[in-house]
């Protein structure tokens, strides 16, 4: 491996283990408090970086953009309404 994919990878895992946290009391609490918009806007933009990471064939971007769009949706899912 090349020692820039393994600290593109360890990045992604660091900003990952950082979102489980707020992650599980998201699904446990089935309530998000970040404002809806912001969710939706988030949502849409990392799924738009996913889809731009995919074309250029970047793993690391392509798996933390995903990850991001899913977190962000399931705060969507979930807001105070």
């Amino acid at each position: 491996m090349v020692w820039t994919f393994i600290l593109g990878l360890t990045g992604m895992t660091i900003l990952v283990i950082a979102w489980i946290p707020q992650t599980l009391e998201v699904i446990k609490s089935k309530r998000s408090s970040i404002p809806g918009m912001f969710s939706a806007i988030y949502s849409i933009a990392s799924l738009l970086l996913t889809l731009y990471a995919i074309s250029i064939k970047d793993v690391i971007f392509t798996s933390l953009n995903f990850l991001a769009f899913l977190q962000s949706f399931l705060n969507f899912l979930f807001r105070s309404k």
